[in-house]
C-alpha cells in the first residue's frame, strides 16, 4: 500500500477509506514500474481482486501524476466487458476507486435507453464501461470519441471470445489511436487470447498471478454423489442444510433456470431467477434483491453468472455438471472472494461421476467426496440453529412482561415450547428423503494414474431374493406397453410408499402389469402412505396379492409362428369353395386382352388430328368486342324477365316478343351456341 500511496495518493486513500489492508496478489503486481505504460495480458483466479487490479494499473496514464482530473472531455480509458451485469459490477468498482479523483464514469451497455447514453457522452466522461455490441453503436453512430483514448482494458477477455464478440472486439481496437495502452484480463490464455493479444498490443508483460497456480484456498469444494431421480431433492437439502446468507445455483440451460426456480419458489425458498431471456430491468431487480436479503437464492445460467459479485455469497451449488473444468472454476469463483470462506457443492448423478471426475481433475481440484446431507441431518442442524439463537438470550422488555405471563399460565412452558418450535420449522421448507447410495472407497475399475484420492461409487448392492426375507407381492397397472422401467419406477415407490430402495425386492414385469414385491415389515406403512385410492403417480394402480405371481401364463401363451408362402396353392389351382377366390364357384376368367378381343374394344379409341383455327372460321355476326369498348347506355336492366324503366322516368320500355329487354352490345349466340370467340 505504500508504493501505491507514493504512485496515487487518492487511489490509496479510496483503498483505505474501504477497508483494504493489503492488496491480493494481482492487484500488487500492477504496483510494478516496467508496468507503469507498458501493455499487459493478465491472467488470474476469479474473485481475485481483478477490477481494482485494471483500476490501479490505469491510474498512472490516466492522471499522469496529477491527484485529480482536469474537466471531462472526449474519454481517456476505455473498458469492455462481456456482459450487461458485469459492466455494471465494474462501474460500481471504478466509481468508489475514483472517488477522489473527480473522475466522471459513463455506462454504455445494451439493454438501456442509448439516448440517455449518448446525452452523457456529450456532456463528457473520463471512463466509460460498456459491452462490446453497445461501443460499437456509439462508435458507428460518431458518438463515442475515441481520439483521446489512452487506455483500453478488455476484461474477462476469454469469455467475450467465447460469446462471439471478436469482430467487435477488433472494430473497436482499430478505432482507437494506436499509441494507447491495452490491458487484457482473463481467467485464462487460450490460444484465441495470445493471438488476440498479439495482434493488437506492443512488447506486453505477461503475468500470472499466484493464485492462478493453485486452487482457490477459500473455497471447500464438495462432490455430493445421488441418485439421478433425487437431483433436485438434494439441492433442497444442501440449501436447507447450510442456510447460508446468499447462495447461487447453475443451471447449463434457460429451461432448467426456469423449472428449478419454480420448484424451491413452490418449497417456501426465498428465489430469484437470472437468465439470458429476462430483460435488463429484470436481471438488476434481481440481482438488487440479492444484494438487499430479500432474496436469498439465486436460480442462474452460466453467461447470466458470469463475474458477478454478490457481496457475502457463501453457497455456490452446481445443479448441473459444467462442461469443463473453466466453467466450475468460474462458477466456485462467485464464492470465497476478498478472504471470505465458502463452499462449493457440486451435485453428481451417480451415472455421471466419471464425467465429474474428469472436469475436477481439469480443475486440480480434489473435492470432499460425500452424500448429500440427508432429512435427518438437516433436522439435527436445524435443532442446533434453534438452540442458539440469540433470542434466548434477550430479556422481555416492560410491555411484553404481562402477555409473557399470560401465555405461561394458560398454556404452561411445554405448549410454549411446542408451538414455538413449530413456528419456528413453518418457515423453513421439510426436507426431502432421499434414495440410499453407497460410497465405496474399492476400485470399480483398473486404477489409472491421476487417480489417487478419487474412489469409485456404486449404487447399493441389492440383496438376493432368497436372502430378501418374508415378503408381500403387489401388482401394479404397469407394464412394458407403457415403457414402464425399474429407474423409474423405483424412486416413484420410494416417494409415493414411504419405502427405501432396501426396502423394494425383486420386480417382475410384465406386458400390462408389474408385480414388485416388498418387505414385510413395511407393508403396512407402504399401505398407508399410498392411501385409500390405492394409486400412485400417474395413475398407477396398486393391489395386494394373496401370493407369489403366477409366472406361468406366459409360458403358456401359443408362441408365434411364420407362414410360410410354399404351403399357398398356385395360382390356377381351383379355388377353395366359399373362400377369397371362390367368385363364379370355378376359375377366374382370364383378364381380357386389348386388341379387339371383346366387343368394347372393337373400336380403339382415337384422338381427332389437331386443326389450327385461323380467323375465317369465326361465325358471323357482330363480334362481342369491337375497337371501341363497350358504353352502357345508362338504362337500368331489370332481372328475371321484369320490365326495365326508361330513362329519366319514362314509361317502361316495351318487352320485345315477352322476352326481357337485351343488354346492348351483349355477345349473340349462334346455332343456339355461346359464342367461342367472347
Amino acid at each position: 500500500m505504500s508504493e501505491l500511496n507514493d504512485a496515487v495518493p487518492a487511489i490509496a486513500k479510496a483503498l483505505s477509506k474501504r477497508g483494504y489492508e493489503t492488496l491480493t496478489p494481482v492487484q500488487q503486481s500492477m504496483l510494478d514500474p516496467a508496468l507503469a505504460h507498458a501493455d499487459a495480458l493478465v491472467s488470474a483466479q476469479t474473485g481475485s481482486g481483478k477490477t481494482v487490479a485494471f483500476g490501479i494499473a490505469m491510474a498512472s496514464s490516466l492522471l499522469e501524476g496529477a491527484e485529480k482530473f482536469d474537466p471531462a472531455g472526449a474519454p481517456l480509458a476505455l473498458v469492455i466487458a462481456p456482459t450487461r451485469e458485469l459492466a455494471m459490477q465494474v462501474n460500481r468498482e471504478l466509481d468508489w476507486l475514483y472517488e477522489l479523483t473527480g473522475a466522471v464514469i459513463a455506462s454504455c451497455v445494451g439493454g438501456m435507453d442509448i439516448r440517455s447514453e449518448r446525452r452523457a457522452l456529450e456532456r463528457g466522461a473520463h471512463i466509460v464501461v460498456g459491452t462490446p455490441g453497445r461501443i460499437c453503436d456509439h462508435i458507428r453512430r460518431n458518438a463515442l470519441d475515441m481520439s483521446q483514448l489512452r487506455v483500453a482494458v478488455l476484461d474477462e477477455a476469454d469469455e467475450m471470445l467465447d460469446l462471439g464478440f471478436r469482430e467487435d472486439l477488433e472494430f473497436i481496437l482499430e478505432a482507437a489511436p494506436a499509441e494507447r495502452r491495452t490491458l487484457m484480463f482473463s481467467a485464462t490464455v487460450p490460444a484465441g487470447i495470445a493471438k488476440l493479444a498479439k495482434q493488437f498490443q506492443r512488447n506486453a508483460v505477461r503475468i500470472a498471478s499466484a493464485a492462478q497456480e493453485k486452487q482457490h484456498a477459500d473455497i471447500e469444494y464438495r462432490a455430493l454423489v445421488v441418485s439421478p431421480a433425487d437431483r433436485e431433492n438434494a439441492i433442497v437439502n444442501v440449501l436447507r442444510f447450510y442456510e447460508a446468507k446468499n447462495a447461487i445455483v447453475f443451471c447449463s440451460t434457460r429451461a432448467g433456470v426456469n423449472h428449478l426456480t419454480a420448484r424451491l419458489s413452490n418449497r417456501n425458498f426465498s428465489v430469484v431467477a437470472l437468465s439470458g431471456e429476462l430483460t435488463q430491468n429484470e436481471r438488476t431487480h434481481a440481482l438488487q434483491a440479492m444484494r438487499d436479503g430479500r432474496a436469498r437464492v439465486c436460480i442462474a445460467t452460466d453467461v447470466a453468472a458470469r463475474g458477478i459479485d454478490l457481496p457475502g455469497l457463501e453457497l455456490v451449488i452446481h445443479a448441473d455438471i459444467p462442461t469443463n473444468s473453466e466453467t466450475l472454476l468460474h462458477r466456485s469463483g462467485r464464492t470465497g472472494r476478498a478472504g471470505n470462506k465458502g463452499i462449493s457443492a457440486l451435485i453428481v448423478p451417480i451415472n455421471q461421476r466419471r464425467k465429474a471426475e474428469r472436469i475436477l481433475g481439469g480443475a486440480d481440484v480434489t473435492p470432499a467426496w460425500a452424500l448429500p446431507p440427508s432429512a435427518e441431518e438437516v433436522i439435527s442442524r436445524d435443532q442446533e440453529r434453534l438452540l442458539a439463537d440469540p433470542v434466548f438470550e434477550e430479556a422481555p422488555r416492560e410491555d411484553e412482561q404481562d402477555l409473557v405471563a399470560r401465555l405461561v399460565e394458560t398454556y404452561g412452558a411445554e405448549k410454549l415450547a411446542a408451538a414455538f418450535v413449530n413456528l419456528h420449522r413453518a418457515k423453513h421448507a421439510a426436507p426431502e428423503d432421499l434414495i440410499e447410495v453407497t460410497v465405496q472407497p474399492g476400485a470399480a475399475r483398473k486404477p489409472r494414474e491421476g487417480d489417487a484420492g478419487r474412489p469409485a461409487f456404486e449404487s447399493t448392492p441389492r440383496t438376493p431374493r432368497g436372502e430378501f426375507g418374508p415378503s408381500v407381492w403387489f401388482s401394479l397397472s404397469v407394464g412394458r406397453k407403457q415403457n414402464a422401467e425399474p429407474r423409474w419406477l423405483i424412486p416413484m415407490l420410494c416417494r409415493n410408499g414411504n419405502l427405501t430402495k432396501s426396502e423394494i425386492g425383486a420386480i417382475k414385469m410384465q406386458a400390462e402389469e408389474t408385480f414388485v414385491e416388498i418387505s414385510q415389515a413395511h407393508v403396512d406403512s407402504f399401505v398407508e402412505a399410498i392411501g385409500a385410492n390405492k394409486t400412485l403417480e400417474r395413475g398407477i394402480r396398486v393391489t395386494r396379492l394373496d401370493r407369489m405371481p403366477d409366472m406361468s401364463r406366459q409360458a403358456e401363451a401359443k408362441p408365434y409362428v411364420k407362414k410360410s408362402y410354399e404351403d399357398r396353392p398356385p395360382r390356377d389351382a381351383a379355388p377353395r369353395e366359399g373362400g377369397r377366390d371362390d367368385w363364379s364357384k370355378g376359375k377366374p376368367k382370364a383378364k381380357p386382352a386389348y386388341a379387339g378381343e371383346t366387343k368394347s374394344f372393337d373400336k380403339p379409341y382415337k384422338d381427332k388430328p389437331y386443326k389450327e383455327k385461323s380467323a375465317g372460321d369465326k361465325p358471323a355476326g357482330d363480334r362481342p368486342f369491337k375497337d371501341k369498348p363497350f358504353k352502357k347506355e345508362g338504362k337500368p336492366f331489370a332481372k328475371d324477365g321484369a320490365k326495365p324503366f326508361a330513362k329519366d322516368g319514362g314509361k317502361p320500355a316495351a318487352a320485345k316478343d315477352g322476352k326481357p329487354f337485351a343488354k346492348k352490345g351483349k355477345p349473340k349466340k349462334a346455332n343456339g351456341k355461346p359464342d367461342r370467340w367472347s
